[in-house]
């Protein structure tokens, strides 16, 4: 089954493809093992019953083989493009948690009384200058495992390489930021100075970010938040709140908003204007016109 073609176009378009990648493959094997050179519907609807449990996850794989099945279409029509009629119902973005401040300080303090482990040594600091650095900065995940030591340029400022749609960008940060990452530094070089990752795994390599989640969900339990819900908060809404918090302070006034909006984008490292403005989404009512100033922005920035 041919592919890798279409892959590369839409990486030349900026897409990462991380988890695109990881289902396209393993659909690969499935139907690999089944001898079929082609796609067909019903094995993309046997695969994904198997492989997924929620409504989400299969709406996520059903839709990277939609787009594959696309392609290879184009270019050799016996491959079958799953019907829009079979999909299961579309995914929408979780709602974001809003953590307070107390609930952001009570995760460190969680984080810095995590379990000790013999080969992990570094695993206090590292969660909580990892999980204080996304809140403080609004970092994607990714971004932050992402980084190496000579990211960290003079004055405090992250150098974020080529992260979603291939943009890189400087981040400054904020002087109590800076002092608690010298501090981190400082532990890191006694513990863990083979590695030039930031935040480097056991083995001295890039973290991985299934392990970051499922420490992150244990320090969630340890610190006691929000355990009436069903939905777990993800590591992710540090970044919403931290947009959150930004636009709170920049009031109603039309000209504060649009100067908010610019400086937030380009420090989230959003490509459009208008996935800033979808934090507002997550925002109290006290924001409403905050909204509205910000939705005249962005209807302005489309005409």
């Amino acid at each position: 089954m041919g592919g890798c073609h279409a892959e590369r176009r839409r990486r030349t378009l900026g897409y990462k493809l991380v988890k695109a990648e990881r289902h396209l493959r393993a659909f690969a094997r499935f139907a690999a093992g089944r001898a079929e050179p082609h796609i067909r519907t019903a094995s993309v609807l046997a695969w994904i019953g198997t492989v997924a449990r929620t409504p989400g996850a299969r709406a996520r794989r059903l839709t990277d083989l939609f787009l594959f099945a696309r392609f290879l279409h184009a270019e050799d029509p016996r491959h079958e493009i799953p019907r829009a009629d079979v999909t299961w119902r579309r995914e929408t973005r979780p709602i974001p948690y809003i953590y307070t401040a107390d609930e952001i300080a009570r995760i460190l303090a969680a984080a810095g009384n995590l379990r000790h482990q013999t080969p992990n040594p570094l695993r206090r600091q590292l969660y909580t200058m990892l999980f204080g650095l996304i809140a403080a900065t609004g970092l994607r995940v990714s971004e932050a495992l992402a980084l190496r030591l000579d990211d960290i340029q003079p004055g405090g400022v992250l150098h974020i390489r080529e992260t979603k749609f291939r943009k890189s960008r400087l981040v400054p940060l904020h002087p109590t930021v800076i002092d608690a990452l010298d501090r981190y530094l400082e532990v890191r070089r006694q513990r863990a100075g083979e590695s030039d990752w930031l935040f480097p795994s056991v083995q001295h390599r890039k973290l991985c970010p299934t392990t970051v989640n499922y420490t992150f969900r244990c320090t969630l339990r340890r610190a006691g938040i929000a355990p009436e819900r069903s939905q777990q908060p993800r590591i992710h809404d540090l970044r919403h709140t931290f947009a959150t918090r930004v636009l709170e302070q920049c009031g109603a006034e039309r000209g504060a908003v649009a100067r908010h909006f610019v400086a937030l984008s380009t420090y989230l490292g959003h490509a459009d204007i208008r996935n800033t403005y979808w934090y507002l989404q997550a925002t109290p009512e006290m924001m409403a016109d905050i909204a509205a100033a910000a939705e005249r922005l962005v209807g302005e920035s489309a005409a």
